[in-house]
């Protein structure tokens, strides 16, 4: 069953289509081999793809979240780790585009600009072992000094890192006034300081390549801290661009995976002439529904996003919310590829196959932010009326080194 799309949406996918089938046909060498699928991204940059959220008039494909949801889906129906990587290069642009249409804010267009160039490759890069990243903590440190902050800590789960040529990142500034803050800063992956640790070698998502980012004594000057927020406290900027986003683009990755497990599953059952088993059609039209399910709620999710009306609930309920799209895919996925499991038999277990691979990375959805334990209680306690923590609002920021827009 095809998602139903507008025009513009349909061109994109048509064009990620043509890219998801020459993926999947590498998708086992390079998760056999554990190694970033540097030619995907060659062939996602000649596609323009690597510049698809950056403004037209910036150079880029103007797309917005409705349009980038259904190419990460259909991405990772060829290969999810591939789209989980880029996820975090044009999610990232496309929250600075909306930043940058309506503040004008100069540092954002040079950004921009360079992506649109193919001279930028970002990453986001916040997550520590030990600590929820839930975004409102660090145990990286930040040390104040007349250029601006050095930075000194270790970060995991650093996905897209082998391409990247930037990246976001999260630090604790102790010493600011009024008590600790959350400083969100940008920098450049060859200063000094920087270095990737090779620690990935997991069950599923090899390709990411997701290892370990180290940072020791990095130089970051007041341009490049974004953003600031008192530390445990939920934040209206962080809402607007980062949870926003990277949610329901989380959330059509593992879709994706499910949708082409779902897929290749439908083509064995076909082809062994076994389309009339009624035990098979009811496993899968379970998957079908799960799938669909997840689709309509990201579109949801989406059409709030571009109304605004998403933020007009407050920041609790936005964050609540958020992780309510990424939980059901996540979960729908994973629910997906075990049903499936019935109707492959054996060949599910076949690393000659494909639907190992998938049922290996959708594995990965419930773990990553935000995780199934913490989307439940946050979700609970917003419907009971609880909250959780202390918000920051838009005109709230408070004294940092001097937060800019994100």
């Amino acid at each position: 069953m095809q998602p139903c799309l507008t025009g513009t949406q349909r061109r994109f996918v048509e064009q990620a289509g043509v890219l998801a089938d020459k993926f999947a046909e590498r998708a086992a060498e390079f998760d056999e081999q554990n190694t970033f699928p540097f030619r995907n991204y060659d062939d996602l940059r000649e596609a323009g793809f690597l510049r698809l959220t950056v403004p037209t008039e910036l150079g880029g494909l103007g797309a917005g979240l409705p349009e980038i949801l259904p190419v990460l889906e259909r991405l990772a129906m060829g290969d999810g780790a591939t789209a989980l990587a880029v996820t975090m290069h044009i999610s990232p642009l496309g929250q600075w585009a909306g930043v940058w249409r309506r503040t004008g804010n100069p540092r954002l267009e040079g950004l921009l600009r360079q992506a649109a160039e193919g001279t930028l490759v970002w990453a986001s890069v916040t997550s520590e072992m030990g600590l929820s990243n839930d975004m409102t903590d660090a145990k990286t440190k930040a040390v104040r000094v007349p250029e601006g902050f050095r930075l000194t800590g270790r970060k995991s789960f650093a996905t897209n890192t082998s391409v990247a040529t930037h990246c976001s990142t999260t630090a604790r500034y102790e010493d600011a006034e009024g008590g600790p803050r959350l400083l969100l800063c940008q920098i450049a992956l060859d200063q000094p300081g920087v270095r990737i640790h090779q620690t990935w070698n997991t069950m599923g998502m090899r390709a990411t390549q997701s290892n370990d980012l180290e940072l020791t004594d990095v130089l970051v000057d007041d341009s490049a801290v974004v953003h600031s927020l008192p530390v445990r406290h939920l934040d209206a900027r962080v809402l607007e661009t980062v949870w926003a986003w990277a949610m329901p683009a989380f959330a059509t990755v593992y879709t994706g995976i499910a949708a082409g497990a779902l897929d290749w599953a439908c083509r064995q059952v076909t082809t062994r002439g076994r389309s009339s088993d009624p035990v098979l059609q009811d496993a899968i039209g379970e998957c079908q529904i799960l799938v669909e399910s997840s689709r309509a709620l990201i579109h949801r999710h989406a059409d709030e996003v571009s109304g605004g009306r998403l933020f007009e609930l407050g920041v609790q309920e936005g964050i609540s919310r958020c992780a309510l799209v990424k939980y059901v895919a996540s979960n729908n996925a994973v629910r997906v590829l075990q049903r499936l499991v019935d109707v492959v038999g054996g060949a599910a277990y076949s690393k000659a196959l494909p639907f190992e691979r998938m049922w290996r990375d959708a594995q990965a959805a419930t773990f990553m932010p935000m995780g199934n334990l913490a989307a439940r209680r946050l979700i609970g306690a917003s419907a009971l009326g609880h909250q959780v923590a202390p918000v920051v609002g838009y005109d709230e920021t408070g004294p940092a080194s001097r937060p800019q827009e994100p």
